[in-house]
């Protein structure tokens, strides 16, 4: 399984809406081939500032399948009005869990 880490900032004042849109937009991510689970945090330090995490079976299935497919300008049209700059991205294996 591949994690796709994303670091998005939000437009000061647009967090209520960005959560609300998120909502919606996770049903469309939801649908696409290779998704596992979608995970949405706010910063405590930064309130602006959002962790996404999202499961997907390979990279493929994100940077091109979903990428690459009506389902994503659905899923940035709902959460994208809401960016302050482009998301940070990057994708990790792997799961070591402690005690």
């Amino acid at each position: 399984m591949i994690i796709e880490h994303a670091l998005i900032t939000i437009l000061p004042g647009h967090e209520v809406a960005f959560e609300q849109a998120f909502l919606e937009a996770a049903k469309v991510i939801a649908a696409a081939t290779g998704f596992r689970f979608v995970r949405l945090s706010r910063g405590v330090e930064r309130s602006s500032t959002y962790l996404l995490l999202v499961g997907w079976d390979s990279i493929d299935d994100h940077t091109v399948g979903f990428r690459g497919s009506d389902l994503f300008t659905q899923w940035r049209s709902w959460i994208g009005p809401h960016f302050d700059g482009t998301p940070q991205v990057e994708h990790y294996v792997g799961d070591l869990t402690g005690l």
